[in-house]
């Protein structure tokens, strides 16, 4: 969507310092290949050195930073916050793809399902009975929606989607293909030397604003609800076990694995490759760096690191020792060496 710099400037609240506020802008790109008509930000000192090259129209950056550090082609858009004046530019040179009213001949929906008003349901998208869809909602090609589920206004499910029957949806939800909502839980016991499945009759609770990445499962609760807190993030390939809590604002990046029955409290962060034990609480701003394995307890505030993990600073000075073993076992192997030329030479002596 081309738009004037100036136009841009004015929608972004950014100050403009420096080249032409008529030219057009096109399109976003980032400060490694911004190119003419296109805006990039700069916002890490270490990528300073691309924007002396750089043939970008315009440039976000943070007060302080002028015009005479650039080359003068390069209009500065001077803004209190530069990554979130750029994330706006982004959402409106490249708005999302919007879906008008309509019911795909080919959607199958079931009886007694409750549909709100300017819904996209796209072809071969399926509906079960005694379902609840709010306004203003897209189900796209493909999606499978069960019975007796409830996904309220603005969401999206993108197609090969799949819900199991009783979840509960709240609004402005995005979840991406191929994406598995409420399936059975992991859970069994050995009884006369075979496993027998333990009965998951639970369901999936995801409140506002959530994000739920592709080919991500959530699991439903054995008896009562696996639930994902307002405005958590969740991305691709994340595996949620039955019976957990995740609080507000969480972010699980990919490949993290959440055993059944844990509690992730608000604004704990899950990095990639994690993995949690069951039973375990995550505390409230917590960082679970990535690859670590947690088997207890993580407190409030804290960073983990490691597997099994433990406070980042004492993870980091055992990998230090860890670093230094070969050296040490040389020394040691020298030690050794003398040593025995010692006590040969004692021996000599007497």
């Amino acid at each position: 969507m081309p738009i004037t710099l100036k136009e841009l400037a004015a929608f972004c609240d950014a100050r403009i310092e420096g080249g032409d506020p008529s030219a057009i802008i096109h399109s976003a790109a980032d400060i490694t290949s911004a190119q003419q008509g296109q805006v990039t930000q700069l916002t890490n000192p270490k990528y300073v050195r691309y924007i002396k090259e750089s043939t970008a129209t315009a440039c976000f950056v943070a007060e302080g930073l002028h015009a005479g550090e650039f080359p003068a082609h390069i209009a500065l858009l001077i803004c209190p916050d530069p990554e979130m004046g750029f994330i706006k530019a982004v959402e409106k040179l490249h708005p999302a793809k919007t879906y008008h009213s309509h019911i795909a001949e080919q959607s199958i929906i079931g009886n007694s399902v409750t549909l709100g008003h300017d819904l996209f349901i796209g072809p071969y998208a399926v509906i079960g009975e005694h379902t609840h869809i709010g306004d203003r909602t897209a189900i796209l090609s493909g999606a499978y929606i069960g019975c007796n589920v409830t996904i309220g206004q603005n969401c999206r499910i993108h197609p090969y989607a799949v819900i199991y029957d009783n979840t509960i949806i709240g609004d402005n939800v995005t979840i991406h293909s191929g994406a598995i909502i409420g399936a059975d839980g992991f859970g069994y016991k050995f009884r006369g030397n075979a496993h027998r499945k333990v009965p998951q009759v639970g369901n999936v609770v995801i409140e506002d604003n959530v994000e739920i990445g592709a080919n991500t499962c959530i699991d439903r609760g054995a008896l009562g609800s696996t639930t994902i807190g307002m405005g958590s993030k969740i991305d691709n390939l994340v595996q949620i076990g039955h019976n957990n809590k995740v609080g507000k604002h969480v972010i699980m990046c990919g490949l993290t694995g959440v055993s059944g029955s844990c509690t992730i409290e608000d604004y704990a962060i899950l990095a990639g490759s994690s993995g949690i034990a069951d039973h375990v609480t995550i505390g409230q701003g917590a960082v679970v760096m990535a690859r670590s394995g947690v088997a207890g307890n993580v407190p409030a505030g804290s960073q983990f690191f490691g597997s099994p993990a433990k406070d980042k600073k004492t993870a980091y000075k055992e990998q230090i020792a860890i670093s230094k073993l070969p050296d040490l076992v040389k020394k040691i192997k020298l030690l050794e060496e003398e040593i025995r030329q010692l006590q040969n030479r004692a021996s000599f002596d007497e």
